[in-house]
């Protein structure tokens, strides 16, 4: 037992080779280190597009709203125009205005509160 030791729980320990020249770098603790780093780097790589998704869904919500808004006022104005396309509305616009017909007879009152 002169080339190898045993551990507690009984395996063999192997004498390292190349005498006293032991390497001092842990790689597989580098490696969990830089492992780390690299899940960190790409994990920081993710909040600009997360942000951006946000951001463009917020706007979504906004363009939507003014949308109904404009469909609403859009109606509203489609319904004035055909009111308007029929020759009562304009004769009742034009009364609204002071005018009167061909052969009638304009008069104007004053005092009346």
């Amino acid at each position: 037992m002169a080339t190898a030791t045993r551990s507690r729980a009984g395996y063999r320990v192997a004498p390292r080779r190349g005498g006293s020249r032991a390497s001092r770098v842990r790689w597989d603790r580098l490696g969990r280190v830089v492992l780390v780093l690299v899940i960190f780097a790409v994990l920081i790589s993710y909040i600009s597009p997360t942000l951006n998704v946000f951001d463009t869904w917020r706007e979504s919500q906004a363009a939507e709203s003014r949308l109904a808004t404009l469909k609403a006022e859009n109606a509203r104005l489609e319904r004035q125009n055909r009111e308007l396309g029929q020759s009562s509305a304009a004769v009742a616009e034009a009364r609204k205005l002071g005018m009167v017909a061909p052969g009638e007879q304009a008069y104007v009152i004053d005092g009346l509160k």
